[in-house]
């Protein structure tokens, strides 16, 4: 049967099917950090056909596909399953249409999302997603896991930027739903079946996407502030005077701060004193200086209420990117520590240091030369956690600290994934955020697409 199969994918794939010591390294894996898997086969399809016909054979012959963006997810959900074959977007990549009166941009899934923003930026229209990963992920992949990212806070999820998909379900059938209309209320809302199924109901090949009007300046302003509670203090009075000019809202607590600084001699210490929390806005609004007036009321009103111990306000790009480049120096991680488990939740705001505090307390009583480094998109109650054991090795208690973590979280009501999805990773869990009737549901609609199995087969959900 696997003769067979094999025959038929070079029969009908060929020359974009690869096998063995022929498939690259890069194709056997993800970032989710698990052991690298070598699969049957890869296919880098160039259009949408070769996907429908990769995956009707894979129907055909019940052999497992797992569809790869730009493999920068942390849950495992793009590592390849062994004698199944990887289905790569990276050469659908392409912008095909861009309507300014619409604000509308059509897409390949591999398109990365730099390339998305810098064509959008060209036209005078502004793309809301962003994310750290920015050059190397893609758009397919970000629609799949609904990511998040810096501006959740003002655009919303992956999901909020999406007006239209054209979609291979697992037959091979290509459905194509590529609405480019705000209002269209004819029937069911097929799209959002698959933005966040991780792959495992459709292959996202195409995607309409929304532009937003372009703000006149991005300003940003970092600030120390002397706990928790007075940074909530500030975010509720950024939300109030800033309104829809707030587009971030990013948190970094001093284990992350204190670390990444004291490893990376490049990131420049905004202040000489430290502080109990530190937090970067950032807003866009219409008129560059109404927009930065905004902010520095806002910063001016949580000085003086004590809400905000210091602040700096950049003069240049120059140093806006230095602000930046620390919150965004988690690429560095794989430099400065060995392996790590890393964890994307979500909690109602309120507990974020509550629980930060109390995760960081217990991993050092259970691991005292523990480091556990917090931040994330607190403005959208999203908490970003890494944590790593010196001593441990390459022999890290992800196991415990995962249990340990995620604990936590589900005393507060929490997600256990609010960014990247569950993949592997995070599925013996999900039940911890998910009731058994929305799992049991979510496990009849799997079987109505996918009654092979084929389609990311075990990841997510058990069925």
């Amino acid at each position: 049967m696997t003769h067979e199969f094999i025959q038929a994918l070079q029969r009908e794939l060929a020359p974009d099917v690869f096998f063995g010591e022929d498939i690259p390294v890069r194709f056997h894996n993800d970032w989710g950090g698990l052991s690298p898997v070598i699969p049957l086969a890869l296919v880098r399809p160039r259009t949408t056909e070769q996907v429908s016909v990769t995956l009707r054979l894979c129907n055909e012959f019940k052999v497992p596909v797992v569809p790869q963006g730009g493999l920068t997810g942390l849950a495992g959900g793009a590592r390849p399953i062994e004698n199944g074959v990887a289905l790569s977007l990276d050469r659908m990549n392409g912008i095909e249409e861009v309507d300014t009166v619409m604000a509308t941009m059509t897409v390949l899934a591999g398109t990365p999302l730099s390339v998305i923003q810098a064509k959008a930026e060209e036209v005078g229209l502004f793309f809301g997603l962003d994310l750290g990963a920015r050059d190397s992920c893609v758009i397919g992949g970000n629609l799949a896991t609904n990511a998040g990212g810096n501006r959740v806070i003002r655009f919303g999820m992956a999901r909020e930027h999406v007006l239209g998909l054209e979609v291979v379900v697992p037959d091979g059938t290509i459905v194509r739903s590529l609405n480019k209309m705000l209002k269209n209320n004819a029937g069911y809302d097929l799209k959002q079946l698959f933005i966040g199924s991780e792959g495992t109901l459709g292959v996202i090949t195409r995607a309409v996407l929304r532009l937003q009007a372009k703000p006149a300046e991005l300003a940003s302003a970092f600030c120390g502030c002397p706990d928790f509670p007075s940074l909530l203090e500030l975010l509720k009075s950024a939300r109030q005077g800033m309104g829809s000019a707030l587009t971030s809202f990013e948190v970094m607590w001093p284990s992350f701060y204190d670390f990444m600084t004291g490893k990376l001699p490049d990131l420049r210490r905004a202040f000489k004193e430290p502080h109990g929390i530190y937090v970067l806005i950032e807003t866009g609004g219409r008129n560059a200086e109404e927009n930065r007036a905004l902010l520095e009321q806002v910063l001016s009103d949580a000085l003086e209420a004590g809400w905000v111990s210091d602040a700096v306000l950049p003069s240049s790009e120059r140093e806006t990117k230095d602000l930046w480049a620390v919150r965004e120096s988690v690429s560095e991680y794989g430099k400065l520590m060995g392996p790590l488990t890393a964890f994307d939740v979500g909690l109602p705001t309120s507990a974020a240091g509550r629980v930060v505090d109390e995760i960081e307390a217990a991993m050092k009583v259970r691991w005292p030369d523990a480091i556990a480094l917090s931040y994330g998109h607190i403005g959208d109650s999203n908490l970003h956690l890494v944590c790593n054991i010196p001593s441990a090795g390459n022999d890290q208690p992800h196991k415990e600290i995962t249990e340990l973590v995620f604990g936590s979280i589900a005393r507060e009501g929490g997600t256990i994934s609010a960014e990247h999805g569950i993949g592997l990773l995070k599925k013996p869990y999900l039940k911890l955020s998910r009731t058994p009737e929305e799992l049991a549901l979510m496990a009849r609609i799997k079987l109505a697409l996918d009654p092979n199995n084929i389609l990311n087969t075990g990841k997510v959900l058990s069925v």
